[in-house]
């Protein structure tokens, strides 16, 4: 069972750490269990692998809550609130995840999100989420759009 969440800065997303077990044989990664307190409900998992430097960004889900665990590298996940009655509203968040900090981030419905490939090798972001993909959920925004008041750039 995982360490208690941590809530972010932005209102409905948590970041829980998660355990690994390893071994002499190699290690064993822990994501998700149906007894887990932030578990709510079983739609599809899926794998979304990502090439270093590459960026997968915008998009929300209308209905989805999303968990992500990055078990292959690392990714730069960013997070924007522009949920129009949320209190975080206009918030940005940066998490940096992966093998070095391996951890499941909650995303609620509604709020943006993408990712960009930071480690030397290909990543891979495993997504647990709460209903099954459906076209109709996802709406997808260019990762330069000046809508959002973020860069891809490094820093």
């Amino acid at each position: 069972m995982a360490k208690s969440s941590k809530k972010s800065s932005i209102k409905g997303v948590e970041i829980i750490p998660l355990k690994t077990f390893p071994d002499e044989r190699g290690m064993i990664m822990h994501m998700m269990r149906n007894d887990s307190p932030h578990f709510m409900k079983f739609g599809e998992i899926y794998f979304s692998k990502v090439y270093p430097r590459v960026v997968k960004a915008w998009h929300i889900h209308k209905k989805m809550t999303l968990f992500y665990a990055v078990p292959v590298g690392m990714i730069k996940l960013v997070l924007f609130d522009d949920r129009p009655k949320s209190p975080t509203r206009g918030t940005i968040l940066e998490i940096f995840m992966g093998e070095a900090n391996y951890v499941l981030v909650k995303i609620p419905p509604g709020v943006w999100n993408g990712f960009k490939g930071v480690g030397p090798g290909t990543s891979v972001v495993a997504n647990c989420s709460t209903h099954p993909y459906s076209a109709s959920d996802i709406v997808r925004k260019d990762p330069e759009s000046k809508e959002f008041p973020y860069n891809w750039r490094i820093k």
